[in-house]
């Protein structure tokens, strides 16, 4: 049994043993081991050429892992905290991200870190960036909720060809645990959706730490109610597998989609738009959205728990739409 930290960590050193032109650079990588400690012990197995500690500049390490994959290096960009992505936001969307329909050749590097809330961090240390890259063409997103998805993303984030933002929901680091088999059969295909649970009664899609507490409310409702929910865990957001949530959608007839991120803006609305435009005649009620609130992210204990998504908004949602 591994946690999903140690996954993300076990992927990364298989593919810098198995690829000399792998390196990690970011704040604090190398001695320390990175803010919490996915990359501890590679300075002393790889080296300083390959676990570079960089200066506090978002914008530099992006900057300097795009003119390496030029080069024909693979670079893994680390974010202490993706909320700190802000600064080389310029680097990522006006060159990463658009560098291959300028001139022919992408930029093959990963910018990855931890995100989300729960962990009591506050508005600067807590966020979900990922529909601020929505509208981005070029740039690839994915959120793995399971230790296995995060050690074969982040190998199928590092063999891509093209800019992968890779998002580790931080709550999830040390409580999500199970087997995960070494070597090169744990690979998954940025772009292909899961079906974390079956169910005939209603759809939830959702992505990251939100898979576990739509996990929680399902069963509640199937104990409860007798309903059986299908939970749809998107892993990739760019490309968004929607065919997945059309397939789900005809079966159950119901939609609802949920995420840590908050709602105006967020990847509900897209999905919600795709889904009315492909299947809007499968649906048998409204589809309804269970979000953060349109605020920073509160430190206050009570009021993080206010903000963020829980169980109980997912069932009172779930209960409305059977019921329709």
């Amino acid at each position: 049994m591994i946690t999903y930290l140690e996954a993300i960590r076990d992927g990364l050193r298989e593919e810098m043993r198995a690829d000399e032109s792998v390196f990690i650079l970011g704040e604090d990588v190398g001695a320390y081991g990175g803010a919490f400690k996915i990359t501890e012990g590679f300075l002393e197995e790889f080296g300083a050429d390959r676990v570079i500690d960089t200066p506090i500049s978002e914008a530099a390490i992006v900057g300097a892992a795009i003119g390496a994959a030029h080069m024909g290096l693979k670079p893994v960009c680390e974010m202490q905290f993706i909320d700190f992505i802000a600064p080389a936001f310029d680097m990522i969307v006006n060159f990463a991200a658009k560098v291959r329909y300028r001139t022919g050749v992408g930029a093959g590097l990963v910018i990855r870190g931890p995100c989300g809330g729960g962990a009591r961090g506050g508005p600067f240390h807590s966020q979900n960036v990922e529909s601020y890259f929505a509208n981005v063409a070029g740039l690839k997103m994915v959120a793995p909720a399971t230790a296995y998805d995060a050690k074969g993303l982040i190998r199928a984030a590092i063999r891509d060809p093209d800019p992968v933002l890779f998002f580790e929901h931080k709550f999830l680091y040390r409580r999500v645990k199970e087997e995960v088999p070494a070597g090169d059969e744990v690979l998954v295909e940025i772009g292909v959706a899961r079906t974390h649970r079956t169910g005939d009664a209603l759809t939830i899609v959702t992505y990251g730490a939100m898979v576990y507490k739509a996990q929680e409310a399902a069963d509640r409702v199937a104990g409860e109610d007798g309903a059986e929910i299908e939970i749809i865990d998107l892993r990739s957001l760019r490309p968004l597998d929607i065919g997945a949530v059309v397939r789900s959608l005809k079966k159950t007839g119901r939609l609802l989609i949920v995420h840590e991120a908050a709602r105006f803006g967020g990847f509900a609305g897209e999905i919600t738009a795709q889904v009315c435009e492909e299947a809007f005649e499968w649906l048998d009620a409204p589809i309804r959205r269970v979000t953060a609130l349109d605020t920073p992210v509160p430190y206050s204990p009570p009021l993080e728990d206010y903000y963020l998504p829980q169980t109980d908004d997912i069932v009172t949602a779930a209960r409305w739409l059977l019921a329709y």
